[in-house]
């Protein structure tokens, strides 16, 4: 079932953004550091072929996303948006 993005909060860190969903994603903290420890979960390995990401942490009712310092977020969330509508 696929997933909305009801809401972008900014974070501490200007390379992460936490994008609040409209229903659980995970139960319990659920952390990619990089693409590899993602590659064989279905929601991670879709968002990290999205250019210039580079960590994810699902919990709750949200997605925490980390970038390169140089992707824009603009694209980005544009894409994991988009990612998250086939999940």
């Amino acid at each position: 079932m696929p997933f909305k993005v009801t809401e972008v909060q900014p974070t501490p860190n200007p390379n992460a953004v936490k994008l609040i969903l409209d229903r659980v994603i995970a139960d319990c903290p659920t952390s990619f550091l990089n693409a590899a420890s993602g590659s064989k979960h279905p929601i991670a390995s879709r968002l990290f072929a999205i250019n210039g990401v580079t960590g994810l942490l699902l919990l709750g009712d949200f997605v925490t996303v980390t970038k390169t310092p140089e992707a824009r977020w603009a694209d980005i969330t544009k894409r994991v948006e988009q990612a998250l509508m086939v999940a």
